[in-house]
C-alpha cells in the first residue's frame, strides 16, 4: 500500500468511517426550506450541510433517501426542520439519527412561533453540535475503506476518450485495493446491454443487470427521450450509442457485483451498478427530471464518501454530504474554468502519460480530498442536491433502508 494513500477519518458509533464530520440540516417540506437555509447560512462554515424534500405528499423513495443521508458516515449530527403539517415528520428523522448514535434535534416552525424563533433554536443546536463533534474519535483510513461514485455530465468527445477512461482505470485500481466503486446512468448504456450483462460477477448479477437495462430502455421509449443533448452534439458526439460507449467505460473492466437501488448500501466491496430509473409504477405527477444533481445525490445515498463528475464541456455543480471532484478530459475546458475543474485527464489523449499513470495521480488527489483538503466545489460553496418524487421497488432480499 502506497503510504501517500493513508489519512485520518472520523469513527462513527456503528463502526463506519467518514471523511468529513458535519452537521446535516434537513427540511421535510418546501415550506421549511427558508428557515433551514438560514440556519445553514448562519454557521458560515463548511461543516454544515443542507438537504431536503420539497413535496407535501408522502413518498417512500424520498424518505429512504433522507434516511440514507442521516446514516452517512460523513454526518455526525442531524437537525430536522418541518413546518408542521407535512407527511415526512422531522421527529422520525431525528429519532433515527439518535438510534444511529448521532446528535439530533427536530423542530416544527408552527410550534416554535414562526420564522425567527425557529432559526434561533436551530442555530443554537448547530453551534452546540459543532463543538461536540470536535471530539469525534479519529481513525486511519486507506482506499479499501472508501466508497466512491461516478457519473458524467456535459459530455463531449473527450469524455469517452480520456475523462471516463481515467475514472475506469481508477475504479479498477480502487476495487483491486479492496475499495468500493459505484457507477450509474444506465440510460446512457443504450446498445450495451449485452456487454454489461456479461460482466456480471454471478448469474444473479447478470440477470439483474439485464433487467435493469431493459427497464431503462423501455423508460426512455415511454418518455420519448434518450439521454443525449444539443450540448453533446456540439461537443462532437453523434448518437446515444456513441455517448453510451464513452459513459460505460467509466466503470472500468472489473466484474460487476450486482445492481443497487437508490439509498441501498453495497453489501460488500467491489464494483456496483446503480439503478436510478423509476420502476413501472413511478409517480403519476409527471416524469422524473433526471439531472446531474440527482445523479450525484443518488450516489451519495448509497454511501459514497465522495463522487466524481466527469465533464467534457464543463460543469460547476457540487454535491451535498459527499464532496464532488470534477474531472475533464478536455484541456481547454480545464483552462477555461480553473475554479471549477479539479482534475485534468487530457494527458491521456496527448500520450503524455498512460491511463495507469493518470489513475495513480487521481488516487493521490482522492487521498488528499479524503484527508480533509476541500474540493473546488466545496471551496466555492457548491453543495447541490435533488430529491424528486419517484417510485422504486426494493431489490429482492433487501430490507428497506427506511422504516418509521
Amino acid at each position: 500500500m502506497n503510504e501517500r494513500w493513508k489519512w485520518q477519518g472520523y469513527l462513527r458509533k456503528d463502526g463506519s468511517k467518514g471523511i468529513r464530520n458535519r452537521v446535516l440540516v434537513i427540511y421535510t417540506v418546501k415550506c421549511a426550506q427558508f428557515v433551514a437555509q438560514k440556519i445553514v447560512d448562519h454557521a458560515q462554515g463548511t461543516d454544515v450541510e443542507l438537504v431536503g424534500f420539497d413535496g407535501c405528499t408522502d413518498n417512500q423513495y424520498a424518505v429512504n433517501l433522507l434516511i440514507s443521508m442521516i446514516r452517512h458516515p460523513n454526518i455526525g449530527a442531524v437537525l430536522a426542520v418541518g413546518l408542521g403539517c407535512e407527511y415526512i415528520q422531522p421527529e422520525w428523522l431525528a429519532d433515527i439519527a439518535a438510534k444511529e448514535g448521532k446528535l439530533s434535534q427536530w423542530l416544527f416552525i408552527q410550534q416554535e412561533g414562526g420564522t425567527r424563533p425557529s432559526i434561533e433554536k436551530g442555530c443554537a443546536f448547530v453551534e452546540w453540535a459543532l463543538k461536540q463533534l470536535a471530539g469525534t474519535p479519529r481513525v486511519w483510513m486507506t482506499p479499501k475503506d472508501l466508497v466512491i461514485g461516478a457519473e458524467c455530465g456535459g459530455s463531449d468527445y473527450t469524455s469517452g476518450l480520456a475523462g471516463n477512461v481515467v475514472v475506469g482505470s481508477f475504479f479498477d485500481r480502487l476495487t483491486d485495493l479492496g475499495g468500493t466503486a459505484i457507477f450509474e446512468e444506465i440510460v446512457e448504456a443504450i446498445g450495451l446491454g449485452d456487454v454489461l450483462a456479461k460482466r456480471g460477477a454471478t448469474p444473479e448479477a447478470q440477470e439483474d443487470i439485464r433487467k435493469t437495462y431493459d427497464k431503462a430502455l423501455e423508460y426512455c421509449k415511454s418518455v420519448r427521450q434518450y439521454s443525449i443533448s444539443p450540448g453533446n452534439f456540439a461537443g462532437g458526439l453523434s448518437t446515444i450509442e456513441e455517448k453510451s460507449m464513452g459513459a460505460v467505460i467509466k466503470s472500468g473492466s472489473r466484474p460487476i457485483q450486482g445492481v443497487l437501488k437508490v439509498s441501498q448500501k453495497p453489501p460488500h466491496p467491489g464494483l456496483w451498478l446503480l439503478d436510478s430509473t423509476p420502476d413501472p409504477y413511478w409517480m403519476q405527477f409527471g416524469i422524473t427530471n433526471p439531472n446531474d444533481n440527482e445523479g450525484l445525490t443518488d450516489l451519495v445515498s448509497c454511501g459514497a464518501h465522495l463522487v466524481f463528475l466527469v465533464t467534457g464541456r464543463g460543469n460547476v455543480v457540487g454535491s451535498a454530504v459527499g464532496p464532488c471532484i470534477k474531472i475533464t478530459g478536455n484541456h481547454e475546458t480545464f483552462e477555461r474554468m480553473p475554479e471549477d475543474m479539479e482534475f485534468d485527464a487530457s494527458p491521456v489523449l496527448t500520450g503524455e502519460c498512460s491511463r495507469g499513470e493518470m489513475a495513480e495521480r487521481l488516487m493521490d488527489y482522492v487521498a488528499a480530498a479524503a484527508g480533509g483538503k476541500m474540493t473546488k466545489s466545496e471551496a466555492m460553496g457548491h453543495r447541490e442536491f435533488y430529491i424528486p418524487y419517484k417510485y422504486q421497488d426494493r431489490p429482492s432480499g433487501c430490507c428497506p433502508q427506511g422504516g418509521r
